[in-house]
């Protein structure tokens, strides 16, 4: 896929999410259609799917691929990072991310971006792929955009714990 199909993607990403959920007040319900919409179109993935937080630590949620660790303290792992921090991380090659928790050893390059509401992480959205760098900043800044339309829907029907 080149740079310039990326942004389109994004945005037809956004437009189907968009109809995804509309009117879905569950949020569980909502994250699982995320993570299928995301795993299913985005090209070689082979996991997507959330983490959400319960006290110190992140709670395996709705993902497409193979079995996950179930448990990720905040702070370690590249989704305990990005939680702590409250930012999205972009990992070219998870071998060289000190504190990597491998899930899948088939995992080669990932991409996480927090959850944030009211200036709480509520928790992630995990994308991994067998391919080294396969994630650059136009998935960073497609991704944050699908998770904030999430968050904005959540918002309108705050029914669940996200």
């Amino acid at each position: 896929m080149t740079t310039l199909e990326k942004p389109q993607l994004y945005r037809d990403l956004a437009r189907q999410l968009e109809a995804l959920i509309a009117g879905e007040p569950d949020p569980i319900a909502n994250a699982a259609n995320t993570a299928a919409l995301v795993f299913h179109r985005l090209p070689n993935l082979n996991w997507a799917g959330f983490y959400f937080r319960t006290g110190a630590e992140l709670v395996l949620g709705p993902f497409q691929g193979k079995p996950a660790c179930v448990r990720i303290p905040i702070g370690k792992g590249v989704c305990g990072t990005a939680a702590a921090k409250g930012a999205t991380i972009l990992v070219p090659d998870v071998q060289n991310f000190p504190g990597h928790i491998a899930c899948d050893p088939e995992s080669r390059s990932e991409l996480v971006v927090p959850l944030i509401e009211d200036g709480r992480v509520l928790g992630v959205l995990d994308l991994d792929s067998p391919l080294p760098a396969r994630f650059d900043e136009l998935d960073r800044d497609g991704c944050e955009q699908l998770v904030a339309l999430l968050l904005v829907h959540h918002r309108k029907y705050p029914r669940g714990k996200l």
